[in-house]
């Protein structure tokens, strides 16, 4: 019961956050100033945003059929879950 409601809790709280390469993402860094950011955004931007493969799209649910199962970093299954298989 414990275990269950950790697990509950824990996907509520990550799914509060923007999480990185979501349209929901690609459209707050759209509008923040290119000043702003850092390296690592803008290379996340140009991945997950400008090659057309944001996270939970249909290209990127694509790709990680593709991936093995075993390259898979524990949020990369996480967003599978949450956009290619619900």
């Amino acid at each position: 019961m414990k275990t269950t409601l950790l697990a509950l809790l824990s996907l509520l709280t990550l799914s509060a956050c923007t999480e990185v390469g979501s349209k929901s993402w690609c459209d707050e860094m759209r509008e923040k100033h290119k000043s702003e950011w850092n390296t690592q955004n803008t290379l996340d931007f140009a991945k997950h945003c400008l090659l057309n493969n944001e996270v939970g799209s249909q290209s990127w649910c694509e790709d990680m059929d593709e991936k093995s199962k075993g390259d898979w970093t524990a949020k990369e299954a996480t967003s599978y879950a949450k956009y290619c298989v619900l």
